[in-house]
Formats: C-alpha cells, sequence, structure tokens
C-alpha cells in the first residue's frame, strides 16, 4: 500500500485495518449476534460505545478488542464476523469523543485509562472466557500500547500494527516538530476538511502556535502540542511512561522501515524484551519489519518493487497469534524468531534473536571534501579513512526555499518510500558525500547516526541527514533520515542555544534500516538544514518555539578535519 498525500478517509483506512484474509468467508445467512453501540462506563462515568460480533452459540469466548478514532465498522463488516464465526468475540469501539462516543477528542489524552477501563468491561461480560486479545494498527496499535503497561488481568496477547507508545516521541524528533505528521493527521481527525492542494500553504502557518486557529473550525490541540515542546506533564499522560519493565503480555508488533513509526516500533518490542518481569513475556515479543511505508505487505513501496517475498500476510500471522494465546492450540508460534526482518537490496527475509544485532559492527565513514560538497556536483567523498588537514564547507539555509521532502517515514504532506533523490541533491545547500563504487557488497542493518561537527551564524537552528543507496544508473534512493535542533544537542532537557560561529557536536539519529549496498552501488550522506514538511522550518532566532513570524537565513559551516572528525556510524553486519 503507497502513502500519497492523504485525505481524511485515507487516514481513517489506513488506522482501522484489520486484515484476517485466512479465516474462511462468513455464511451468507450467517447467525452472527450482532450488538450497536453498547455503552461502556469510564472511570469518570464519561460512555463509550462499542459494536459486539457474538458466536450463534451462547457461551464464554476469548475476545479480539479494538479502540479506534476512525470509526467502529458496521454489522456486516466481514472480518468481525469471520472472527465470530471462528470462535471469538470481535468488540470494537469509538474512542473518547468520537463516533458515538460521548467526551471531547483529546488525541492521546484518555487512552491510558479508557484502554484499562474497557478491558475490565469486555472481561467482565458473560459472553467473554475472561480472556483478550487487542488488534488494529496505527493509531489502533498506540491505543494497544497505551494501557499496556497497567493491563488489566484479562489481557493475553497484543498485535500492534505499525504502532507508537509515546506521543511525545512522535510530536518532537531530534527536537524539532513533525510538522506535517501531527498538523497533517491532527486536521484530518478534527473534521478540518484540508484539501492535498491546500497543505502546502497550510503548513506554512506562521505563528505555529496558532496553526490550529487557521481553519472555520478552530483545533485548539493543535496549539496544545506546540506549546510544549519538551516531554512534560502534558506528554507524560500520552504515553506509557517507559514502564516497559511492567508490560505482560507476548505481543506481535508489526511495522515497515518507511512507517512513521519505524524506529518506535523496534525499540518497544526491544526494550520489553529486554526489561519486562516476567521471562515467558520477555521471551514472547515477536517483530516483524517489513520494506513499508504505514501500509504493510505489499511488494512497492515509493519507486522500489521488492518482489514477491516481500509479500507478507498480517492476517495469517495475527490469527495464528491469537489461536495460540488466547485459545492455546499449537500454531508454531513458540517457533517464531524475536525479529523477522526484510533485508532491502537482497530482498530477503532473515530471521533474527535480539534489535540491535549483537554481531554488528558499527564503523565510521567519515565525510571529506576540498570545501565544495554542495550538491551532486561537489567534491564531497565518504570513506573509513580519518581526516587530517581539511577545509570544511559551507551553505546557506533559508527557510522560505526549504529541502523538499522526497521520500521517508511520511504518512501526510509528501510520498513515503524510496524516492530518486538526484533533484534534491542538485541543491547548493545540500552537502553530498559518497563512497566510491563498493568493491563488495555491504549490509547495513540497524540504528544509524551521524556525528557532525559544525557551525551556525544562528544562534538556534536545524541540522539534519540522510542516508542514501547509490545504484550504477545514477538513481540515489533513501533508506533513513533525522534532524537535531541545535539548542537541544546536549539533550532535550536542557535546551542551550548556539554561540554563532562556535564549532559544536551534533549527533543525529537517522532511525533505522536494513539494506544490502550491492557491489557497484555507493553510500551516501545528504546533510542540510531543512526537510519540509516533514519537519517544521527552524527560525534560526532562538526564540520560544512557535512564536515566530518571519524566517531569518543561516549560513552553515560543516567541519570535517583532525579536530572535527565528522562522521556517519554504521551498523556492518558480517557476512
Amino acid at each position: 500500500m503507497r502513502s500519497q498525500h492523504f485525505t481524511f478517509p485515507r487516514v481513517v483506512a489506513l488506522g482501522a485495518l484489520l486484515l484476517i484474509g485466512s479465516l474462511p468467508t462468513p455464511a451468507a445467512e450467517s447467525s452472527v449476534i450482532f450488538e450497536s453501540n453498547v455503552m461502556v462506563t469510564m472511570r469518570d462515568g464519561t460512555k463509550l460505545a462499542a459494536n459486539v460480533w457474538r458466536p450463534p452459540a451462547a457461551g464464554r469466548y476469548p475476545v479480539v478488542l479494538l479502540r479506534s478514532p476512525y470509526g467502529k465498522m458496521g454489522e456486516n463488516w466481514d472480518e468481525a464476523r469471520r472472527y465470530a464465526e471462528a470462535g471469538y468475540v470481535m468488540v470494537t469501539q469509538d474512542c473518547r469523543g468520537r463516533g458515538q462516543s460521548e467526551g471531547v477528542w483529546d488525541p492521546f489524552a484518555y487512552d491510558v485509562e479508557d484502554g484499562f477501563d474497557t478491558q475490565e468491561w469486555v472481561g467482565q461480560q458473560p459472553w467473554c472466557n475472561g480472556t483478550i486479545g487487542t488488534a488494529g494498527g496505527s493509531y489502533v496499535g498506540w491505543t494497544q500500547w497505551a494501557p499496556a503497561a497497567n493491563a488489566s488481568k484479562y489481557l493475553k496477547a497484543m498485535v500492534p500494527v505499525v504502532p507508537f507508545d509515546n506521543a511525545y516521541d512522535i510530536a518532537y524528533t531530534g527536537g524539532a516538530f513533525q510538522l506535517a505528521l501531527l498538523m497533517g493527521w491532527g486536521t484530518a481527525v478534527s473534521g478540518v476538511a484540508v484539501s492535498p492542494e491546500k497543505l502546502p500553504e497550510v503548513f506554512r502557518h506562521l505563528p505555529l502556535n496558532t496553526f490550529g486557529n487557521q481553519f472555520d473550525k478552530p483545533v485548539a490541540y493543535l496549539n496544545d502540542w506546540v506549546a510544549h515542546p519538551t516531554y512534560d506533564n502534558y506528554w507524560r499522560p500520552r504515553s506509557i511512561q517507559h514502564r516497559y519493565a511492567d508490560v505482560t503480555v507476548p505481543i506481535l508488533n508489526i511495522g515497515g522501515w518507511y512507517d512513521i513509526f519505524s524506529k518506535a516500533t523496534l525499540e518497544m518490542s526491544a526494550r520489553v524484551h529486554a526489561s519486562s518481569r516476567h521471562r515467558e513475556v520477555r521471551r514472547n515479543q515477536v517483530v516483524v519489519m517489513g520494506p513499508w511505508a504505514h501500509g504493510v505487505g505489499g511488494r512497492k513501496t515509493g519507486e522500489l518493487d521488492f518482489g514477491e517475498n516481500a509479500k507478507f500476510s498480517v492476517s495469517e500471522w495475527q490469527f495464528k497469534w491469537f489461536e495460540y494465546w488466547l485459545k492455546g492450540k499449537e500454531t508454531g508460534v513458540q517457533d517464531w524468531p524475536a525479529c523477522y526482518l526484510f533485508v532491502m537490496g537482497e530482498n530477503r527475509w532473515r530471521a533474527e534473536n535480539e534489535w540491535p544485532l549483537k554481531r554488528t559492527r558499527y564503523t565510521s565513514y567519515y565525510l571529506h571534501s576540498g570545501g565544495k560538497a554542495n550538491s551532486l556536483n561537489g567534491d564531497g567523498s565518504l570513506d573509513t579513512t580519518a581526516p587530517q588537514a581539511e577545509k570544511a564547507d559551507a551553505f546557506t539555509y533559508d527557510g522560505d526555499n526549504p529541502v523538499p521532502t522526497t521520500g521517508g517515514n511520511n504518512l501526510v504532506g509528501a510520498p513515503a518510500g524510496p524516492f530518486d533523490q538526484t533533484q534534491v541533491e542538485q541543491r547548493d545547500d545540500v552537502l553530498v558525500y559518497s563512497t566510491a563504487p563498493l568493491e563488495q557488497d555491504v549490509e547495513v542493518t540497524g540504528p544509524v547516526k551521524l556525528i557532525l561537527h559544525a557551525a551556525s551564524s544562528a544562534s538556534d537552528t536545524d541540522f539534519t541527514a540522510k542516508l542514501v543507496d547509490v545504484h550504477p544508473d545514477g538513481k540515489a534512493y533513501n533508506l533513513c533520515d533525522g534532524i537535531i535542533r541545535a539548542r537541544y544537542r546536549n539533550g532535550m532537557e536542557q535546551p542551550e542555544l548556539l554561540t554563532p560561529g562556535k564549532a559544536e557536536r551534533f549527533e543525529i539519529d537517522l532511525w533505522v534500516t536494513s539494506n544490502l549496498f550491492k557491489r557497484g552501488h555507493r553510500i551516501r550522506l545528504e546533510v542540510a538544514s531543512s526537510n519540509f514538511p516533514r519537519f517544521d522550518r527552524n527560525p534560526n532566532s532562538g526564540k520560544p518555539f512557535g512564536t515566530d513570524t518571519e524566517l531569518l537565513s543561516a549560513k552553515q559551516t560543516v567541519f570535517h578535519d583532525a579536530e572535527h572528525p565528522s562522521q556517519l556510524v554504521l551498523p556492518i553486519i558480517p557476512r
């Protein structure tokens, strides 16, 4: 499934999907029992609406629960009827303030408590046998993770698809605001209709702290997100608060290398695997990562076709997971690896025991140039030899003419996945560093980072980095990227403005990937100061975030010499 410019219905479809193709098609005259808008009372008295599908025979059954802001589907939803005919009860619920549920819709704010309260209600119903599994993707993955550290005793298994567990980590990446995702998605689920043609203008709105006021129907939470740029008491209730040791159920996490939650999908599983107090739970954390964006399971993402091997049936894995954990049936789940990773380039799946891989050799590829690494036509290079005396590179960042987001981990505002970057690489405000054609295959699987030594004429600015696979025909496909907001170079809890002109060390997290750079390909790094509209444009003023009404230019200098050895650190896997 290919991510493009998303209108509201498209976002809804991606968030609400639950695919169960391995189950038989329900009979035309099915006698599944359906109950509509059953009201479930939360601890504060708010009532949330749920639809319930039950097998026709009286008795107690395991339950599959989805909590969604995207609509809870109607009586004839095939997937729910299939599960009911396979001996499950299906329950789908409108999140607070959505659909037929009471209360105020405030994304992320109530799902920790509402999720727990709903699980408790389900577990006590006469048609529930005391076992619950949760399912669904995107925000519906979040509604599974939200109560996971304080789960009901009835919860026995989870299958989150493209999930996350901390709204702040999604909102602010390296200190920069994920503008297209938060503002694009946030307007969509507020009921504000913004056409794809209108989005570019909307994303340029200043000041950002009034973003939510520019519509016929003001959206207060859009302004709230901008008003809280650090992990404070606003964001803490909108996460599991890093309580991975308290997660007590087996979880099958499914995500994609080009998904907006790629890093989170892997790290959530790894943290529970490492810290849960329950040995069985630690052993039964499984994560699947394919070459996909926010829609998983297909063979083509962006401009690349990853072949038949890339196809993956979420439905089959999910059903086997529930059959084992909710019914005790042997389905081979216990033989699944902790990590099932798709290695792009090679286009093969591989089973691994952990993330990151223990056999990783973190290898530094150093930046080099004669002082003119600007654009694809510059003299930038990349190799494993540390620099000595070299001229620095320089470019001007102009927020009114930012580097456009071209592929990557997107959902709204720009296409997702791998796209040829050579047009972007024609810009003088993009520094390009490439290896010579590789003499042998090089596998990069794991977290990627750039240690950048740089200075700016501004008191605050951004630096961005992008890892690219250059094919022999010259086409350059993005793999992963990252950003650092300069004021947060020493940590999100201690913002510190720059001294203009002073060289500083920046560590840029490029998230994660798995790719085989084939013999004859080149490894490339792009360095710039913008990636818009994925991230907001830094005004370079140093003023409090969200208050700027104009954008200043900044002259950026990137150093790569003996004293300032800027380096791309790659997780190389021996082969």
